[in-house]
């Protein structure tokens, strides 16, 4: 995992201290779907993932249900920062 992915994976348990959930998470475990987080938290960690990934998620194979957990959010960074990674020389 990436220094840039890591703090991503801050970002996203930071909102959830915020929103009163102060448990551990698994990797695995709903983030939106079961209320943990919001759609302005999902607004928010959509465009950190644009902006810092180079993730394109207006392109309509993308499925937002692709980001409800902690490993779906840093699969598609990882995927995305690996994609527009320079060509080696």
């Amino acid at each position: 995992m990436t220094a840039e992915v890591t703090k991503l994976r801050q970002t996203v348990l930071a909102m959830l201290v915020e929103r009163g959930f102060e448990g551990p998470i698994a990797p695995d475990a709903s983030l939106f779907f079961s209320g943990k987080l919001d759609s302005l938290s999902a607004t928010e960690i959509m465009i950190i993932i644009e902006r810092d990934f180079g993730v394109d998620l207006s392109d309509p194979d993308f499925d937002i249900t692709q980001l409800d957990t902690l490993a779906q959010i840093e699969a598609v960074a990882s995927k995305g920062q690996a994609q527009n990674q320079p060509a080696p020389a």
